[in-house]
Parts: structure tokens; C-alpha cells; sequence
């Protein structure tokens, strides 16, 4: 029951939230229904998610009954029209949503991002395709996947080498896909392949959909929010653990969060956290507003995957021989906040991004 009543208000947040814009300078506090979809997705990653992320993370499982409760909330298809099975939330909802479920389990925080890209790359399909490829999804019963990365290309995503092939009224397509989340417990993939070599990144192709780079380079953009998202998650769960450990730990006759190296260390923690979601929460509202957003959603990347490499390597600092062990989750948090410095663009492109606009806005 409760599950179902979760999925009545986040669809009701949908409808909430599309009536007017909002701007950061606006935001003393994140409005009543946001809070309150934070809240509900905070509650559910605390208690199904963190008792068992460790366990998730050793024996390389797939969260399959969670991902199920997860879409029965809504919180699978976020941002995916109400017409087509989904919550129809704002991008705001969607990055509050991941970093709460990221920071019970960055695994099930990633799966839930990477559906939602994927339905990003549907959406410009027909509404036949919309129908049949993003519908039956939307619960959690299926997941979907997005391939463009190959073992030959990462941030070069113009010099994919698979081939597509029309045979008849059907495409063949011949290459090697790699590093693509879900792939193993997807029903459905979004695949990119080169159609037409001599029109390079122009001629690669979205299947189910034509136009693929330009989709590809679209999307991106909303997908690295969707790891910023993921990034504070991670961030705020290995402050949450040193902060913890900071109390309970005693040296020199007292709580090791007395000595004034601990605090300077939990100080610098937070201030990046904070920087970095704010950086994230103006980025998701530039992309509500349907203003460009892609210079921001750069600096949102870089900036929370930053923190959270910095913060989970305090954290590991602050708990000493116990951070470096699997007795405690912060080693787990440094390796799952690592990996967001690269994926959806590594912090070099996303510099290279940050740069180019900027050059581009001193030129007008």
C-alpha cells in the first residue's frame, strides 16, 4: 500500500511541478513537494537499500526486487510522461530522487539514471515507438540500457565502429559494445551504429531511431546530471560515515571529532557537497526551463564527481585502518565515486565543454 500511495504522489508531484519556472535566486529551500518526494525516496534507500548495498557490491547482484519497488513508486521512469506509464516529473525531482537512492547504494542509483537516459533517446522516437519501447518499462519489471561506448572509443564518441547494414526491411549490425550499464538484465537497448562512414559522427544512427550522434550528444547533457545526482549521493553517504565514525571513535580520551583536524576535515567535506548541489539543482532547472544548460551540466559533472572523490577519500582519512576495509562502507564509497570522474564524459571533456562555451559566450 504504501508503495502504490508513493506512486499517486509522485505522479501528483508531476503535475505539480510543470506550472511555472522557477530560478535558483527563487529557492531559499527546495518547494514542499520536492521535499517531500526526497523524503519518501531518503526513507525507502535507508531502509531496503543501505542493509544491503554491501552485499549488492560483493556478489556483483542486480537489485532486481528493489528495482521492482522502486518503478511500482514511480521513481523508475521519473521523468517520463504520465501518458506513457511515467511519474511526468521535473529534472529537479529526477536529481534528488537519484542522489537519495545513491546514497543508499550507488549501484541502484546509477540503474535507476541509466533508465531514464535510455528513455531520454526514445523520446525521439514516434509515439508508436514512445508506446512500445518506453510503456512497458516504466514498472520495473524490465529494465533498458543505452549503447555507445565501445572498447575502442570512450570520449570519442564519433568513432563508433559498429556497423549497421540494411538487409531488406531489416538492419544487421556488427560491432562490440562495452561498458554499458544494465546490458546483462536489459529487455531493450538503444544502440548506436555507423550507417554511413564517409558522413563520419553524422552518419551514425540511433536504433530504434536515425539521427544518432546528434541524440547522443543531446541526451549526454541530461545524463551528466543524472551522475552529478549520483556523485552527491555517494558524497553525502561517506561525509554521513565519517561523521558518524568522527563520534563514536575515541583517541587522547575523547571522540576523535573533538581534535580540530577532524572537523577542518568534516568542514571542507560539506562545503563541497553543498557547492557541488547547488551547481546540480541550477543546472536540472535551466533544463526544466527549456533554456541551454549544457555549459552547466558540465560544470555540475565535474564539480559533484570532484567532491565526491575528495570527500570519500576523507572519509577514508577520518576512519583510518577502518576506512581501508570492508567492515565499513566508505573503501566502497571511494571506489563507486571514482568511476563518476569518467563515465558520461570523463572531468577532462567535461573542462574541455566548460571551456568552449565560455570562449563562445566572449565572442558574441
Amino acid at each position: 500500500m504504501l508503495i502504490s500511495s508513493s506512486f499517486l504522489y509522485l505522479s501528483a508531484l508531476g503535475m505539480a511541478v510543470g506550472h511555472g519556472v522557477r530560478c535558483l535566486s527563487q529557492l531559499a529551500e527546495l518547494p514542499e513537494l520536492h521535499q517531500m518526494m526526497r523524503q519518501t525516496c531518503r526513507d525507502y534507500a535507508q531502509k531496503e537499500l543501505a542493509p544491503i548495498a554491501a552485499q549488492l557490491d560483493k556478489d556483483h547482484k542486480f537489485p532486481a526486487k528493489q528495482v521492482q519497488e522502486l518503478g511500482a513508486m514511480g521513481v523508475m521512469a521519473v521523468g517520463v510522461p504520465e501518458s506513457l506509464g511515467g511519474a511526468g516529473m521535473d529534472y529537479l525531482a529526477y536529481c534528488l530522487a537519484v542522489e537519495e537512492l545513491s546514497r543508499g547504494c550507488a549501484s541502484t542509483g546509477v540503474i535507476s539514471l541509466r533508465f531514464n537516459s535510455a528513455c531520454d533517446r526514445i523520446a525521439f522516437g514516434t509515439e508508436e515507438q514512445k508506446k512500445q519501447w518506453i510503456t512497458p518499462f516504466t514498472t520495473g519489471e524490465k529494465v533498458g540500457c543505452f549503447a555507445l561506448s565501445e572498447p575502442g572509443n570512450g570520449s570519442d564518441a564519433g568513432a563508433a565502429s559498429t556497423l549497421a547494414q540494411q538487409e531488406g526491411d531489416k538492419w544487421v549490425l556488427n560491432g562490440t559494445k562495452a561498458w554499458i550499464t544494465n546490458c546483462w538484465d536489459a529487455s531493450a537497448t538503444v544502440v548506436f551504429a555507423t550507417t554511413d562512414k564517409s558522413l563520419k559522427h553524422k552518419g551514425i544512427s540511433a536504433f530504434l531511431r536515425g539521427m544518432g550522434f546528434k541524440i547522443a550528444m543531446q541526451t549526454l547533457d541530461s545524463g551528466r546530471l543524472g551522475i552529478a545526482a549520483q556523485a552527491l549521493g555517494i558524497a553525502q553517504a561517506a561525509l554521513d560515515c565519517a561523521a558518524d565514525y568522527a563520534h563514536k571513535r575515541t583517541a587522547f580520551g575523547a571522540p576523535i571529532g573533538k581534535l580540530q583536524a577532524i572537523q577542518f576535515k568534516l568542514a571542507d567535506m560539506a562545503l563541497a557537497i553543498e557547492s557541488a548541489r547547488l551547481l546540480t539543482w541550477r543546472a536540472a532547472m535551466l533544463r526544466d526551463a527549456k533554456k541551454p544548460f549544457t555549459k552547466e551540466a558540465a560544470m555540475a559533472k565535474l564539480g559533484a564527481s570532484e567532491a565526491a572523490t575528495f570527500v570519500s577519500h576523507q572519509a577514508v582519512q577520518v576512519l583510518g585502518g577502518m576506512g581501508y576495509v570492508t567492515d565499513m562502507p566508505a573503501e566502497r564509497h571511494y571506489r563507486d565515486a571514482r568511476i563518476t570522474e569518467i563515465y558520461e564524459g570523463t572531468s577532462e571533456i567535461q573542462r574541455l565543454v566548460i571551456a568552449n562555451n565560455i570562449l563562445k559566450e566572449y565572442q558574441q
